[in-house]
């Protein structure tokens, strides 16, 4: 069965405009796998930082993996990325902070992007150990990072390609609602520009008679 896995990153959780954002993406995608299952994992206040166990089995000590891996981070990265690897989609819905992820968001991807697990290193520099799968990703922020009106920098939708594509993820799809602090017009317009952006996407998959998750079936 075809398993989608929402990530919601938001400090504010459902009442979050990325959240909003990240559910119509998951109406396109029940309509096309009507039968999947959602896994939901909300991180917005709840995700711990790496901790010394962590830090300690990757760097190589005297005491067993197998004492440190039953203590602290080290086995909440484990449960991450087998949560991660047995996805055949990802939804991930985030709020823009400070031009770039918000710290919950980071600390998830400190877990999940792991030497000798989820990526190895090479002599031709890190190679990801985890099979493609689309990735969607749900923007809000509070200001313009694209399109002409732009006024701020984006050092998240960079940031998440080459990340995820260190893991072996790399067929990202960005939406976003941007400039929320602007006021309800300018909140309306950006939902608008989103949906529309969303229609014409998903429409494609169907004119094209390509499901959505071909890529990680």
């Amino acid at each position: 069965m075809t398993k989608i896995l929402h990530l919601i990153c938001s400090p504010r959780g459902q009442a979050s405009e990325s959240y909003k954002l990240s559910e119509k993406i998951l109406g396109y995608l029940l309509d096309s796998q009507p039968t999947a299952t959602v896994i939901v994992r909300s991180i917005g206040g709840a995700m711990a930082n790496l901790d010394e166990s962590y830090a300690t089995a990757l760097g190589g000590t005297e005491r067993s993996f197998a004492e440190l891996f039953a203590e602290g981070s080290m086995s909440r990265s484990e449960e991450l990325i087998q949560e991660l690897e047995s996805a055949d989609c990802v939804v991930i819905a985030t709020p823009m902070h400070n031009f770039t992820v918000p710290v919950a968001l980071k600390a998830w991807i400190d877990h999940v992007v792991r030497v000798r697990r989820t990526f190895n290193v090479t002599a031709q520099g890190k190679l990801g150990a985890l099979r493609d799968r689309p990735v969607f990703v749900a923007v809000a922020s509070g200001g313009r990072f694209s399109g002409e009106r732009t006024y701020q920098p984006d050092f998240l939708t960079p940031y998440l390609r080459a990340i995820l594509g260190t893991i072996g993820l790399h067929d990202l799809t960005f939406f976003s609602v941007e400039g929320s602090a602007l006021g309800s017009d300018a909140v309306a317009a950006a939902r608008t520009k989103a949906d529309q952006e969303m229609q014409q996407f998903f429409l494609g998959f169907a004119r094209n008679s390509a499901p959505v998750f071909q890529q990680a079936v």
